[in-house]
């Protein structure tokens, strides 16, 4: 069990679970394409509800299927995937990927980028660094570590990791989850996108992995146009349609008139 410092708990905060694919739309010819990066303890199936929602409105998607072994590698597999849209992305990253996009979104092709309960750092900042001087969540306090891997207990994953999402739908989350390189969240980054693109956030008003005040704080510290939902850490599996519909503004699509985002602070 790592000491409870916000700096040790943070660098294994990251995200939700996801699995690894892209997902061809039935094509839109005046929708961007949207990439989107899961966080810690997951892999791209923790995309899959927002996806479904996207592939509706016939917006091409990509759920890029992080290693989660550095922040250098997750940059390499955001890179590789927006290089293979064929036209603009909307650059999405939830938790731990909000860092990796804030790296990786200065590529030219990015035009938006979406930041879902997650870390922005400025340039020569960490993940953990961010945190410093807000509280420690309770789902920090329960990190396991083992060879230099963070990971999360199945009771850590039900109780402050996806604790609004049904019991069976929980489990699942924890099957999927992948472990985080725990020196991953001390890497600064050396590019800030969101100093030169077009910035939404999403905070997620439940949550118990990320402070909420952390993530609104953030959202006020890069000029994001701000959301929030009464959702867990966990927003993208239990409030599919908030976190669509600022995907879709952000391209420029008119959201889902059946979602409702509820605008922040």
């Amino acid at each position: 069990m790592l000491r409870s410092s916000f700096l040790t708990v943070l660098i294994a905060f990251a995200s939700l679970p996801a699995g690894a694919d892209t997902h061809e739309p039935s094509t839109r010819t005046d929708a961007p394409t949207v990439v989107l990066v899961h966080g810690a303890f997951a892999d791209a199936s923790s995309w899959d509800n927002v996806i479904a929602r996207l592939h509706k409105r016939g917006v091409p998607t990509v759920a890029v299927d992080n290693p989660l072994t550095s922040l250098a590698d997750d940059v390499a597999a955001t890179r590789r995937a927006i290089a293979g849209a064929p036209g603009p992305v909307v650059l999405v990253g939830h938790s731990w990927g909000g860092t990796v996009i804030t790296e990786a979104g200065s590529d030219p092709k990015v035009k938006a980028l979406v930041y879902v309960a997650a870390f922005a750092p400025d340039v020569g900042q960490t993940s953990a660094q961010q945190g410093e001087h807000f509280p420690v969540a309770p789902g920090l306090q329960q990190l396991q570590e083992r060879d230099g891997f963070l990971s999360l207990a199945a009771d850590t994953v039900a109780t402050d990791f996806a604790q609004d999402l049904e019991p069976g739908a929980a489990q699942e989350v924890y099957a999927h989850q992948l472990p985080l390189k725990a020196s991953a969240l001390s890497e600064p980054v050396t590019m800030a996108a969101w100093r030169s693109r077009p910035s939404w956030y999403v905070a997620s008003r439940q949550d118990r992995m990320l402070s909420p005040e952390l993530q609104i704080a953030t959202a006020q510290r890069i000029g994001a146009e701000l959301r929030s939902v009464d959702a867990s850490h966990v927003s993208p599996l239990s409030a599919p349609g908030d976190i669509s519909d600022a995907i879709l503004e952000a391209g420029g699509l008119k959201p889902d008139d059946a979602s409702s985002a509820s605008s922040g602070q």
